[in-house]
């Protein structure tokens, strides 16, 4: 649910194309990806604190459906008060049973959704670009490359850990059976397929000071990266 469609995408891709171009200083669009459970936001959170600006579709999913929002009433007035919990949010829970059983009701929901969420996006594009100065704009999308969205991004970057470690931090985490979690991890794109696509990674397997050292050499590079570009627009 926090993903946009190929279709959607492809249909978008030259109007962000476009609206970069019209920047002074357009940005350095770094895309992270990575399977579920390997730290995808522990690294986002590192590259944040060393100056990049972040965009999480995760959190664009949340926003767009917020009460009052169109994509909120749109869901409410098809699916009903049945979605809505005590406090009038949506219950994602609920929503996700209903969907998930049924293909019809879920591309109805995707078309409630996805749009609002790549509008949402584009905004927040557009708002970084405006920024004095070209700044690096990190983008999390968890299926980045199963929803094929890697050619809107300068750079990939792909976080990973060895599937032992992922069931273990995905057990812990969400609090699920052994083999549900080991269900979820290989229901995704392997390691070594995304591998191909990213030109960054990060282990993110060992201690939280090995992560750091990886992500500050990234920052270098993407730092140099944008300086280049600078260069070739004066």
């Amino acid at each position: 649910m926090n993903t946009i469609r190929d279709e959607d995408r492809s249909l978008r891709r030259p109007e962000l194309m476009a609206r970069l171009r019209s920047f002074s200083s357009p940005p350095i669009l770094l895309g992270i990806t990575g399977g579920i459970a390997t730290g995808k936001s522990t690294v986002a959170g590192l590259l944040e604190e060393m100056g990049a600006r972040t965009i999480d579709f995760d959190v664009l999913s949340r926003v767009v459906v917020k009460p009052g929002r169109p994509a909120y009433q749109d869901i409410v007035s098809f699916f009903g008060g049945q979605v809505l919990s005590a406090d009038k949010n949506l219950d994602r829970k609920k929503l996700k049973e209903i969907v998930f059983q049924d293909p019809e009701k879920l591309r109805k929901l995707e078309s409630f959704t996805h749009p609002r969420i790549w509008d949402e996006f584009l905004l927040q594009v557009e708002g970084y670009s405006r920024e004095k100065g070209p700044v690096i704009l990190q983008v999390v999308v968890a299926l980045l490359l199963e929803t094929n969205m890697q050619s809107l991004f300068d750079h990939l970057l792909m976080v990973y850990a060895p599937e032992e470690v992922q069931l273990k931090r995905l057990i812990k985490r969400d609090g699920i059976p052994e083999a549900l979690a080991r269900d979820l991890i290989r229901s995704q794109m392997s390691v070594e397929e995304k591998k191909g696509y990213c030109d960054l990674m990060v282990d993110n397997s060992g201690s939280p000071e090995r992560t750091r050292r990886q992500v500050e050499e990234i920052w270098r590079k993407l730092t140099q990266s944008l300086k280049d570009r600078t260069k070739l627009r004066m």
